[in-house]
This record gives C-alpha cells, sequence and structure tokens, in this order.
C-alpha cells in the first residue's frame, strides 16, 4: 500500500530537484553574463585572429600548392576544405581559454570565488551555470568565423542545424573542460602550460587541417581520442557532404564527453576549498 505513494514521492522529488538545478545554473550564468555583456565586442574578436592566420597562412599560401597536388575530400580547394576546422578551433580556444582565465580571476585575483561557492546551489548548477558562460563565449567568437565563412563560400549549410548541434556541442566540452582547469590550477602559469601542452597540439592534431582518414591506423587511433577531431570531421561533412556521409556518431561521442567533464565539475565543486 505505501509503495505507490513512496514512489510518487520519488518521482516529485527527481524533478523538483532537475527544476531547480536548471533555474540555478541559469541564475549563475546570468552572473557570468552581466560581466560579459560589456565587452561583447572584445569577447567576440578575441578567438579571430589564430583562424584568420591559418586561413592566410594554410587556406591561402599553402592552400594553392595543395590543390594543384590534390583535391580535398570536402569542399572545392583546400580554403574551403579547413573552414569548418577553422570554427571548430576558434570555439574550442575560446570555450576553454576564456572560462579558465575567468575563474582563475575569481579564484587568484579577485578573491571573488568563495562567494560563488559559498550560494545555497546544487554542484550540478555551479558547474554548467559556468559552462554556459564558457559556451557563449565560444559561440560568440565562432559566429565571427563563420560570417567570414559565409563570405568565403556562400555556403549557408554552415547555419545548418546538423552544423550548429555539433558546435554547441563542442563549445560545451571545452568550456566544461576549461571550468575544471579553472578549479585545479595554481596560478595563471598552470593556465599557459595548460594551453601550450593540451590545447595547442589539439589545434594541429584534430583534424581541422586534414582529413583523418589518411592517417596509419595508430595515427588514426590517436587523433580520434582528441574530441575536436569529432567536431572537425562533423562540421565538415554537415557543410560539404551528403547527408547519408555524416558521422552520426560524433554527436553522441561528443555528448558523452560532455555528461562526463559536468559529473567531473560537479565532484570538483563538491569538494572545492578557497
Amino acid at each position: 500500500m505505501t509503495t505507490q505513494p513512496s514512489i510518487q514521492f520519488a518521482k516529485a522529488h527527481k524533478a523538483s530537484l532537475l527544476r531547480s538545478i536548471v533555474s540555478d545554473s541559469l541564475t549563475v550564468f546570468w552572473g557570468d553574463w552581466l560581466d560579459l555583456r560589456v565587452r561583447l565586442l572584445q569577447v567576440a574578436s578575441s578567438g579571430l585572429i589564430s583562424p584568420l592566420i591559418y586561413i592566410l597562412a594554410f587556406g591561402l599560401g599553402l592552400g594553392s600548392a595543395m590543390d594543384v597536388a590534390m583535391k580535398p575530400p570536402a569542399g572545392d580547394n583546400y580554403l574551403q576544405f579547413i573552414l569548418p576546422g577553422m570554427v571548430a578551433l576558434s570555439s574550442m580556444t575560446i570555450s576553454f581559454g576564456g572560462t579558465t582565465f575567468s575563474i582563475c580571476g575569481e579564484r587568484l585575483y579577485s578573491k571573488t570565488f568563495e562567494e560563488t561557492l559559498l550560494m545555497p546551489v546544487h554542484p550540478l548548477a555551479l558547474f554548467l551555470g559556468k559552462m554556459l558562460a564558457g559556451m557563449l563565449r565560444g559561440l560568440m567568437t565562432s559566429a565571427s568565423v563563420i560570417l567570414i565563412s559565409l563570405l568565403v563560400t556562400g555556403n549557408w549549410r554552415f547555419l545548418s542545424p546538423l552544423f550548429l548541434i555539433l558546435l554547441v556541442l563542442n563549445c560545451a566540452v571545452f568550456s566544461g573542460l576549461g571550468v575544471i582547469a579553472g578549479l585545479n590550477v595554481k596560478s595563471l602559469e598552470g593556465v599557459g602550460l595548460l594551453n601550450n601542452f593540451l590545447i595547442v597540439p589539439m589545434s594541429f592534431l584534430g583534424a581541422t587541417f586534414f582529413d583523418p582518414a589518411t592517417l596509419p591506423p595508430v595515427l588514426k587511433a590517436v587523433v580520434y581520442l582528441l574530441p575536436l577531431t569529432y567536431t572537425s570531421t562533423g562540421l565538415r561533412a554537415a557543410v560539404y557532404l551528403p547527408l547519408a556521409q555524416f558521422p552520426w556518431y560524433s554527436i553522441p561521442v561528443l555528448l558523452l564527453v560532455a555528461i562526463a567533464l559536468s559529473a567531473v565539475g560537479a565532484y570538483q565543486f563538491s569538494h572545492q576549498k578557497d
């Protein structure tokens, strides 16, 4: 007789907890948005330098030689081939770097991060709120690169639903990674080390400039350990290839990585001491 009310109570409690986490996540995000909104132009343009350099150096410089030697597997020329990778690259760089530096600044310099930890909200809500702010940074910068890609190619599939879903998931993965990094580094020098040993190598090995299908099996296995590879190949397929050739596994892989990072981040927040 008491089983049914107990089940209903458990379901109601879970639904209430979920609503609370969503509401609290948006509250934490709103706090970061109030800071971001006065620097929209700066944030949107901060991640453009590297992609523009790569587009000029590799797409226009090396690209002419590549077009003579071979036809790219996607796109009409090498410049078009690397443009989706540049979108992935810019979203990764700013989602990770902007989030990490933001949390480090609060923890190590302004000393305001303790106020965040004292908020009466679920640790997962703290993580998701910070992650959403990082995603917004990455999407703002990506929008600038997408605009350049539209001007170069005139291909409106850069705004297709599949393209945008992958882009959002990529921002979620790397902003989540940025939150965890920001909670653990001891100084800004530590952020620089993470950038040099994690983000920079991934920028070149994450299928942004090449097709991983052409690699030997051992190197291919290494490249497919990187989440950016799934984003780059998926974005490229979403823009240039027919739907039948889209790598559908990219979406669940990125989603699972984002979920795993959320679990780690929630645990980190629940045990964080600053």
